[in-house]
């Protein structure tokens, strides 16, 4: 298990924490936690996860959600999609069975909007409280403590969460009604799935003109077509190199979210569903845990 990159934590009194779901995203977000003087409590449906934070991070390991969840002040999550959700919010061993009266559920999942109304309102039945907490800055984000967080819900409960989740996070901003962190996510994902297939076609057309594309990329860095992908993932990309953090089976999952919700809203979203269509065709080719930079892999 990777050691965490330093950081400065901002002084917060500990509170009682628990975090579901320690994939790449969940171990060290919650080790952050652990580091910012939290007294934490984790739960992971492989328990051999769990217990292998344990060793690494000041904290215990629950068997079950409800179990992670009793008597703390603040449960965070982070899992796969809305079905996972479910099996570990609800039911006799979900988290809500066990968590106190009061106590908030920031859900960091890329889920639908739906789902985050629905589990808001189950909150507000059994006397608790739910943000909804989509993140965007991937492994690399998550292991230094620099992730972007995209809430919606209720402002009392986004201002009691947010210092504790700032353990993690270099910005965390309420943008409205239970469901607006997940809506947030899919402008990020759309944003993105453009911005990638748009500099894969620059690359690969200045490689077909013979231009030497590292130091063209380093001149128009400079100017209008600069981007974070291009400053993060541009030379990999000439390099063919993609094992660079969040793979490809994610973001056809994220992008699916995007488009069903199109569907809803009556959005028109035509080169999302083409770069969906192109993702595709690169798990067809076999690379389903390849980053999202390897859209320039169709284009060789």
């Amino acid at each position: 298990m990777p050691t965490l990159n330093p950081k400065t934590y901002e002084p917060t009194p500990s509170r009682k924490v628990a975090f579901l779901g320690l994939g790449v995203m969940g171990v060290p977000m919650a080790g952050h936690l652990s580091l910012a003087g939290h007294d934490v409590c984790v739960y992971n449906r492989s328990a051999a996860k769990a217990q292998a934070w344990t060793q690494e991070f000041k904290g215990r390991a629950a068997a079950t959600p409800r179990e992670a969840a009793a008597g703390r002040d603040i449960v965070f999550c982070c899992v796969g999609n809305d079905d996972d959700l479910r099996s570990v919010m609800l039911g006799a061993d979900g988290a809500f069975a066990g968590m106190k009266p009061g106590a908030i559920l920031v859900d960091h999942t890329t889920a639908s909007a739906n789902i985050a109304r629905e589990l808001f309102a189950q909150a507000q039945k059994s006397g608790l409280h739910f943000v909804d907490a989509p993140v965007s800055g991937g492994q690399g984000g998550a292991q230094n403590g620099m992730l972007t967080v995209m809430c919606g819900g209720e402002a009392a409960s986004f201002e009691a969460a947010r210092p504790v989740a700032m353990a993690y996070a270099r910005a965390m901003t309420l943008l409205g009604a239970p469901g607006s962190g997940q809506l947030a996510k899919m402008v990020n994902q759309t944003a993105i799935a453009g911005l990638v297939q748009g500099l894969s076609e620059a690359i690969a057309f200045g490689q077909k003109a013979g231009l030497d594309m590292v130091q063209v990329l380093e001149v128009i860095g400079k100017g209008a077509a600069q981007s974070w992908q291009m400053d993060n993932r541009g030379k990999t990309m000439i390099e063919g190199k993609f094992d660079y953090g969040f793979a490809v089976d994610w973001m056809r999952k994220d992008l699916g979210l995007v488009l069903e919700e199109a569907k809803r809203n009556g959005a028109r979203l035509p080169v999302t569903a083409l770069v969906d269509q192109f993702y595709a065709d690169v798990q067809a080719k076999g690379g389903r845990r390849w980053d999202t930079s390897s859209l320039i892999s169709r284009l060789k």
